[in-house]
């Protein structure tokens, strides 16, 4: 019996100390798991950082396509791009959306080489509300060249018809980048802290 009283304090003495290395345990797992959920944060932000800059090179490349492609669809006579101010409007929004992005990705180089950026809230605003305008404005001028070229193929399908769906093509891509870039900026702009 005495036996058995003695192993029960020591049990029940051993508990506090097992209980506190369970603690000191929990502990360690909590600060990984602070530790752990930091550096998946960072990797999350990095990785939206890339891909908005990624999508922007795609939307400066198309961009640059369609401008470009349009710019040069000059056949002689009634094939002349500027005759039709649906394709001088699309050769107009493909310019200002390849500046767009120019600059865009000038800046996102800068910040991403370690230099000086705009404040953070700022930066953020002026992504979305760029990324957004010249979506719209690049859809817009892609809406307005689909029905004119559709009908000018009915009638004579050739190279600058052709050129002229080449180029709604292009500028669609560029709309398609620069929405889901406005996507990821609108993302980061929620999630931006106002304190």
């Amino acid at each position: 019996m005495a036996d058995v009283e003695k192993a029960v304090p020591a049990a029940a003495a051993g508990a506090p100390a097992a209980e506190g290395a369970g603690d000191a345990a929990a502990t360690g797992r909590s600060a990984g798991g602070a530790v752990g959920a930091v550096l998946r944060r960072w990797r999350t932000q990095d990785a939206l950082e890339r891909s908005g800059s990624a999508l922007r090179a795609g939307a400066w490349a198309f961009s640059l396509l369609a401008f470009l492609v349009m710019a040069c669809n000059e056949h002689g006579d009634w094939m002349q791009f500027d005759r039709y101010e649906e394709y001088r409007y699309i050769v107009a929004v493909g310019l200002l959306a390849f500046i767009y992005t120019t600059l865009q990705l000038l800046r996102h180089g800068v910040h991403l080489t370690g230099g000086q950026d705009l404040q953070p809230k700022s930066g953020l605003i002026v992504d979305f509300a760029g990324d957004q305008v010249t979506a719209y404005l690049m859809m817009s001028a892609l809406s307005a060249a689909i029905p004119i070229t559709n009908r000018m193929r009915e009638g004579a399908d050739n190279v600058f018809t052709d050129s002229s769906a080449a180029s709604i093509s292009m500028a669609f891509f560029a709309f398609v980048c620069l929405a889901l870039s406005a996507l990821i900026s609108g993302f980061k702009l929620a999630k931006q802290t106002y304190i």
